[in-house]
């Protein structure tokens, strides 16, 4: 009974032995595999394999246009709503009546907001690198404003988009808050544009996280532990980056607040850190909506007035 007894924890020994080696095994050809996927879409570059990478792009382009008409299929009704408002307001546009005029000051209104948004969205997009708008049109448009109030001693100027002359109406008295208030409408839609400028930084992070998120990938690993790292030989801009970094993923909705309210150049970061983090979209786009066309609007037409 004891030599079976033996024999059967040797037995169990050598079949725990196995199975060990066994997960070895599999953990290193799934390594194996994924270094070898990783490889193969290193390569999938227009210089290296254009003509399949052309393939895997139209694959894809096919696959997204598939999600895209069944999401519209899902929400169809507002799809349908939509169309038919459409098409009353481009009736509404074209027929002549008494309702024109109020068709002409939506148009025009329509369209100088429309501008002012554009020239934020060339601001903020390009990580920093985009077009200086505020100082080269919100900033002359504010000045050229303020210089007419005090000029005129009113701000009851005609409606924008404005006349290349400014006709002076009735003096009234000018204050800080009187000037804000005329130039309001530009600045917050200047700002909204610079808020719809961070979003293709958080979109591509958010697409790359979720394709590729994977522990053992050696970029996550490197993207990790610089976010760990606290080492005070660092230099002071990478301190600040991932202070920034940090203050977005442990407080959220007012940490993004916080960093897109203050006029600051590292919240380019804020867009690919959110993205990467997967925060919600609306958490990310609404706090940089308030932060940027409210109250940082505020900051930099007040700073500018005074100035």
């Amino acid at each position: 009974m004891e030599e079976r007894g033996v024999e059967g924890e040797l037995l169990l020994r050598c079949a725990g032995v196995k199975e060990q080696d066994n997960g070895e095994l599999a953990e290193l050809s799934v390594i194996e595999m994924k270094q070898r996927d990783r490889e193969e879409r290193e390569s999938l570059v227009m210089w290296k394999n254009p003509l399949l990478t052309l393939y895997y792009f139209t694959l894809e382009l096919l696959i997204t246009l598939k999600e895209w008409i069944q999401r519209l299929w899902q929400q169809r009704q507002t799809v349908f709503g939509l169309l038919i408002l459409l098409i009353l307001l481009s009736i509404a546009y074209c027929i002549e009546g008494t309702h024109q005029k109020y068709v002409h000051y939506m148009e025009k209104k329509t369209l100088w907001c429309s501008y002012w948004v554009g020239l934020g969205i060339l601001s903020s997009v390009g990580l920093g690198t985009g077009l200086h708008t505020f100082l080269l049109y919100l900033g002359p448009h504010i000045a050229s404003v303020t210089l007419a109030a005090y000029e005129c001693g009113s701000v009851d100027f005609p409606e924008p988009p404005y006349p290349d002359q400014i006709v002076c109406p009735q003096q009234e008295v000018i204050s800080l808050w009187t000037i804000i208030s005329k130039v309001q409408l530009e600045a917050c839609m200047w700002g909204a544009g610079t808020a719809i400028g961070e979003l293709p930084p958080y979109f591509m992070a958010r697409a790359a996280r979720l394709s590729g998120a994977d522990p053992d990938d050696e970029d996550y690993q490197k993207f990790e532990e610089m976010l760990d790292e606290t080492n005070a030989a660092q230099d002071v801009a990478t301190r600040a980056k991932l202070a920034v970094q940090k203050l977005i993923q442990r407080v959220g909705f007012f940490g993004i607040l916080a960093c897109a309210s203050i006029p600051n150049p590292l919240f380019d970061l804020a867009g690919i850190t959110c993205g990467h983090f997967l925060v919600p979209f609306w958490t990310f786009f609404g706090a940089t909506l308030i932060g940027k066309a409210v109250i940082k609007m505020h900051i930099q037409v007040r700073i500018r007035l005074m100035k």
